[in-house]
């Protein structure tokens, strides 16, 4: 064996000792703060915590009722507003990629995904909040869609390019108009693609706490219309997680457990998407 193959020997022992060390370290820290989270938030779940509202500062006990529907109501409008914008808006890029327009819109999208979501949260502070006199769910679900529309507009385009020429091709030369052929040949091919990155759009929105906070702000009480403040449980850990109450400490724990079962679930159901779609 020369010197020159012992080198490149080393070298490679080296680096895969250097990046094994480092794939281990980060998976410990992943698991580290998943076991803490796990921990503290299931000891402190129970029955009140899914069917009661919060209790007065300083007192024992409640739940967070209000805060679950409070999340999938705006979660869900923002999904209503934000899914119909962002897919049509790939489609668009996709599919009718030509002039000028198109490259002015795929920057616009990387530029909202990369604008902090606070500045979205005091945009749209200013369209409804302001002219509305009031915090509400629309102004938060609006603000949510913000941050969902750029994920669901590049993630489709993604997918539909993914698809094979040929089948555009052939929808084509059997008649069919451009519109016809990108809604019944092109899309169904990439609709898991699509449905997969609609699922991780609406499990990064349900996390946000900071557009919240300018929208929707909160409330201790049922919303019973989205024209009025509305609690969720991003905003409801922040503000039981800086109180000087221990009791709502534990509630805050049991709040995050809560949000990360909503994303992993929303992240195993979309890896099942993609594994069903690659067999």
């Amino acid at each position: 064996m020369t010197l020159r193959t012992r080198w490149r020997y080393l070298v490679n022992n080296v680096m895969l000792a250097l990046t094994g060390f480092c794939t281990l370290l980060t998976i410990s820290i992943l698991f580290f703060i998943l076991g803490y989270l796990v921990w503290n938030g299931f000891t402190s779940l129970d029955l009140a915590f899914f069917t009661e509202l919060p209790k007065s500062p300083g007192e024992a006990g409640g739940g967070m009722a209000n805060a679950i529907l409070g999340s999938f109501m705006m979660v869900g409008l923002a999904t209503v507003i934000g899914v119909p914008i962002g897919f049509l808006g790939g489609v668009y890029l996709a599919e009718y990629d030509g002039g000028w327009l198109p490259p002015v819109v795929r920057y616009t999208a990387d530029l909202l995904n990369g604008i902090p979501s606070i500045v979205l949260g005091i945009v749209a502070w200013n369209l409804l909040v302001v002219p509305m006199k009031t915090f509400s769910a629309w102004a938060g679900s609006v603000a949510l869609s913000l941050i969902l529309i750029p994920i669901v507009v590049r993630s489709t385009e993604q997918f539909l390019r993914a698809v094979p020429n040929s089948l555009r091709e052939g929808a084509l030369a059997l008649g069919a108009n451009k519109a016809t052929a990108t809604l019944t040949v092109v899309v169904p091919a990439a609709r898991r693609g699509i449905l997969t990155g609609i699922i991780l759009g609406v499990a990064r929105i349900a996390g946000e706490t900071a557009p919240l906070l300018f929208t929707s702000l909160n409330n201790q009480f049922w919303a019973t219309s989205p024209n009025q403040p509305t609690a969720s449980l991003p905003v409801m850990i922040f503000t039981h997680a800086i109180s000087p109450y221990d009791d709502w400490h534990r509630q805050a724990w049991a709040a995050g457990l809560v949000l990360l079962a909503f994303v992993l679930i929303a992240n195993m159901t979309a890896r099942f998407v993609v594994s069903r779609n690659a067999s």
